[in-house]
C-alpha cells in the first residue's frame, strides 16, 4: 500500500465495516503526508498532543486555500448560519462555549443532566415496550435514532413533530464533513448551503417564539440568559442552536448502535450487562474507545509550523486527526483490538480532548448507558440478523445505517 492510497482507502465505503486494519498500517508512520494533500496523524500521543496544542486551529479560514478542498466548509461566507463554536478558536470559541454551557451544565446548572435521568429512562422503557409482539427490529430506526432525537427536542424545546424536516437538513449538513475525494464538490456545496439556509430560517423562527414566550427549555435559556459574557447575538444563537440540535443526536445514534452491535458480537459481555446494569458505565467508555462514533477530525490546521514525530507540518496545511486509530494504538492501550469493559486507565479519544472536547459528552454517556442496559435486560435471546450490517456512507461519523436484530420476546419493564 503506497502512502497516496491511505486517504482513499479510509474513505472507501468498502472498508467502512472494518477500517481498523487500515489504521494499524497507518500507525507505522505516525504523521504521514498523503498524496492527496492532508497530513494524517494516527497515533495516540501525537493526536492527544495536537488536540491540546493552541497552535492547531479548528477555524477553516486559517487553511491554505489549496489545502481546503476535500471537506465542504463554507460557514465563513454563509451569512445565514455562521460558524458554530466548534469551528472557532479562542477567544471567540471560549466565549460562545461558556455561554452555551451556562444553561446546560456545571458550574451554573450542575444537575441538569442528572435530573433528566428519570425522563430518559421513561423514554427508553417506552421504546422497548413498543417491541412487544415482534420478533425482530431495526435497532437504528426503532430505537437508536428516536431515543436521542426525542431527548434533544425536549431539552432544546424543538417540536418533536418537526423531526422529518430537521432530519433531512441534518443528513445533508453532516454529509459535508465526509471527506470523499471523488464527490462532486460543487453539487455538495449547493446542497449543504440550501440545507443550512433552511435550518437557519427554522431556528430563527423558534428563537423569535422564545423571545415572545419563553419556556423551561434550553433554547429559552439561551435567548434570555444573561451570564458573565452577556447574551448571544441572534446569529450566534442560530448557529449554536443548530449545532446542539444536530450534534445532540447524530453521534449518540452511532454510539448506541455501535455499542449494541459490539455486545451482540460479545455475548459473554452482554450476559454480564444483563445480570449487572452497573457494568454499563465502564462498558460505554470501552465502546467509545473500541468503536467510536466519531472516527476522525478533518481539516485542522497549524497557525505556525509544527514539528511532531519527526515531521514538520507547515502553517496552513490540512491536518486530519484519526481518533479511532489513536484509540487502537498499542503504545497507549494494551491488547487494543480486544473489547474489554474492565479496561483500566481508559482515557480514550472517543469524545476528542482539549478545548473542543465534546460539549454533550455527559448526556451522550447517560443516554448510551441507559439504552444498552435496558436492551440487555429486556430482550430475550437477542441476535444479529446481518453481520456486518449495512453502514452509513459517512467515514467521519461511522455507524450502521440499519442493525437488524432478532429476539424471542421482551421481558417486562420495571415498575414505575
Amino acid at each position: 500500500m503506497t502512502h497516496g492510497t491511505f486517504l482513499r482507502k479510509i474513505t472507501d465505503y468498502a472498508h467502512r465495516a472494518d477500517p481498523y486494519p487500515l489504521y494499524a498500517e497507518l500507525r507505522k508512520t505516525p504523521v504521514l503526508r498523503d498524496d492527496i494533500g492532508p497530513y494524517l496523524v494516527s497515533t495516540y500521543w501525537e493526536i492527544h498532543g495536537l488536540l491540546h496544542d493552541p497552535r492547531l486551529s479548528s477555524d477553516p479560514r486559517n487553511l491554505d486555500p489549496e489545502a481546503a478542498g476535500l471537506v465542504v466548509a463554507e460557514e465563513e461566507d454563509d451569512p445565514s448560519l455562521p460558524p458554530s463554536f466548534l469551528r472557532l478558536d479562542p477567544p471567540e470559541h471560549d466565549r460562545l462555549r461558556r455561554m452555551a454551557m451556562y444553561p446546560f451544565g456545571p458550574p451554573h446548572t450542575p444537575r441538569r443532566i442528572h435530573d433528566m435521568r428519570g425522563e430518559l429512562a421513561r423514554i427508553v422503557t417506552g421504546l422497548v415496550d413498543g417491541f412487544e409482539g415482534r420478533d425482530q427490529i431495526d435497532l437504528v430506526d426503532d430505537f437508536a435514532y428516536p431515543f436521542p432525537v426525542t431527548v434533544i427536542c425536549r431539552l432544546l424545546g424543538v417540536p418533536r413533530a418537526d423531526e422529518p424536516l430537521f432530519h433531512a437538513w441534518a443528513d445533508t449538513i453532516v454529509s459535508s464533513a465526509d471527506p470523499d475525494p471523488d464527490a462532486d464538490a460543487a453539487e455538495r456545496r449547493g446542497a449543504v448551503r440550501r440545507a443550512r439556509t433552511e435550518l437557519a430560517m427554522y431556528m430563527s423562527e423558534l428563537i423569535e417564539e422564545r423571545r415572545r414566550a419563553p419556556g423551561e427549555d434550553m433554547l429559552s435559556s439561551l435567548v434570555h440568559g444573561d451570564g458573565p459574557d452577556g447574551r448571544m447575538a441572534h446569529s450566534e444563537l442560530v448557529s449554536t442552536a443548530a449545532l446542539l440540535l444536530i450534534a445532540g443526536h447524530e453521534t449518540t445514534v452511532n454510539l448506541i448502535t455501535n455499542g449494541m452491535l459490539t455486545l451482540l458480537r460479545h455475548p459473554d459481555v452482554l450476559k454480564r450487562l444483563h445480570d449487572d446494569p452497573r457494568l454499563a458505565v465502564p462498558l460505554v467508555e470501552e465502546v467509545l474507545r473500541y468503536e467510536p462514533p466519531v472516527q476522525l477530525l478533518p481539516q485542522r490546521t497549524p497557525l505556525t509550523d509544527i514539528d511532531i514525530a519527526g515531521v514538520t507540518i507547515p502553517k496552513g496545511a490540512s491536518v486530519w486527526l484519526i481518533l479511532a486509530s489513536g484509540n487502537r494504538d498499542p503504545r497507549r492501550f494494551p491488547d487494543p483490538d480486544r473489547f474489554d469493559p474492565d479496561r483500566r486507565d481508559n482515557q480514550h479519544l472517543g469524545f476528542g480532548s482539549g478545548i473542543h472536547i465534546c460539549f454533550g459528552a455527559p448526556l451522550a454517556r447517560l443516554e448510551a448507558q441507559l439504552a444498552l442496559a435496558e436492551l440487555a435486560r429486556r430482550l430475550e435471546n437477542p441476535r444479529l440478523l446481518e453481520d456486518p450490517p449495512p453502514y452509513r456512507r459517512n467515514a467521519v461519523l461511522r455507524g450502521p445505517r440499519h442493525l437488524p436484530i432478532g429476539f424471542d420476546g421482551v421481558r417486562a419493564g420495571r415498575e414505575p
